[in-house]
């Protein structure tokens, strides 16, 4: 028999049996739906975590006496080390020859107001005029400040949305006051928004010149150090190299200690967060495995209920010539018809939880991720179809046709 002979026989089949087969697709359907709603999710939050939450350009690299924490046996020893200060930050800009640029960044929580509206426990994070060629940092207004205003402590700040709208609603900010602890700073830039993820609220944010926070709102002079190599990427190792050298001989480490100082760069902060990510995704794949596999088991039943309900239509086609893979095909295009249109019901379906989902957590559905539950899916159907294929095959054409 020809394909299209086949591939007719077998849609005939499922539209004789509309309701069994729609009940059939329900186990496929749910497991396409997870897997490409969840990919779709874990894309979309590496994509966000990637460009807006790890604002750190990535040849950059940050000495800080906190590196990444991943337990509290790690804590408790950076806990002992002593802080990085504004001191080694000029020694190593001034010292490190493959730096194309050295900055500084300290961060305090702190009230913000002005007049009667305050917020509480606003993150005000100090920085070096240069480190705007270290960050992903978007303004929607204004200006960063300049290396004289950082060198002055001039009371200067970019804020959030957040702080924007409570402070400032329906007004353009830009060129007023708001007061930190009491002091008056002047809103010179409006950064854009970013939302709010992973419990992050990343519009709720204040940037003053670094030398401001020092002086006015902290005696910590504890700061972390980001550092920029002249080569770009391919020089980030040897900068690394060169500032870690310099400030272990500023702190007289001797030479099998452990480094007195964490050393962060965005790559780092995204294997993390890749690591975190993949253990939730490996959970969601397990769950949407076991989803396929019972959809594939009903699949398998149903196709061995049809070939006993067909043996005698079976039969009649063996005596009028049909042969054996001929039969064997029929049945298993049948059942890869069946899962595929599945499929294409779990992409539909996950498609639209992950736009619900895209309105809380950012999710970004992939023509990759569309073919990936295609494919799984059918491949589900034709693996479900083997062993009902192979015993319809089997039958004899003269007991099939004398089948009651």
């Amino acid at each position: 028999m020809r394909l299209s002979e086949l591939f007719a026989v077998a849609l005939q089949a499922l539209r004789l049996n509309k309701l069994r087969s729609a009940l059939t697709l329900l186990g496929v359907i749910i497991g396409v739906m997870t897997v490409v709603s969840v990919l779709s999710v874990i894309s979309g939050l590496n994509d966000y975590v990637l460009t807006k939450v790890v604002n750190l350009n990535p040849d950059v690299v940050v000495f800080a006496k906190y590196g990444i924490i991943r337990s509290r046996a790690e804590f408790v020893l950076a806990t002992r080390r002593k802080p990085v200060t504004r001191r080694d930050m000029e020694i190593v800009s001034r010292e490190c020859r493959s730096c194309a640029a050295v900055g500084g960044q300290a961060q305090q929580f702190a009230n913000v107001h002005l007049g009667p509206r305050k917020l509480s426990n606003v993150p005000v994070t100090g920085y070096t005029a240069n480190v705007l060629t270290m960050l992903n940092v978007d303004l929607e207004a204004g200006r960063f400040f300049t290396p004289v205003e950082d060198e002055h402590a001039v009371p200067v700040a970019i804020i959030g949305h957040d702080v924007k709208d409570q402070l400032f609603p329906n007004v353009d900010p830009i060129g007023r006051v708001v007061y930190v602890h009491g002091y008056p700073l002047r809103v010179i830039g409006l950064q854009s928004k970013l939302g709010n993820v992973l419990g992050q609220n990343r519009d709720n944010v204040m940037f003053v010149p670094l030398s401001f926070l020092q002086k006015v709102m902290t005696a910590d002079d504890g700061i972390a150090i980001m550092a920029r190599p002249v080569d770009g990427m391919k020089g980030v190792a040897v900068m690394e190299d060169e500032v870690r050298t310099l400030l272990r001989s500023l702190r007289r480490t001797p030479f099998r200690t452990e480094d007195p100082f964490g050393v962060v760069g965005a790559e780092a902060i995204q294997s993390l967060w890749r690591s975190i990510s993949a253990a939730a995704f490996a959970v969601m794949v397990l769950i949407s495995g076991l989803s396929l596999v019972v959809g594939g088991i009903v699949v398998a039943n149903i196709m061995f209920v049809s070939v006993v309900e067909r043996t005698q239509e079976i039969g009649l086609r063996m005596a009028l010539g049909a042969k054996k893979r001929d039969i064997r095909r029929q049945f298993m295009l049948e059942s890869a018809l069946l899962t595929t249109m599945g499929g294409l019901g779990g992409v539909l379906a996950g498609a639209l939880v992950a736009l619900a989902v895209s309105q809380i957590f950012p999710a970004a559905v992939k023509p990759a991720f569309i073919l990936i539950g295609l494919v799984t899916a059918t491949v589900t159907g034709v693996l479900a179809g083997l062993a009902p294929a192979a015993a319809a095959a089997r039958l004899a054409p003269v007991e099939a046709l004398r089948y009651e």
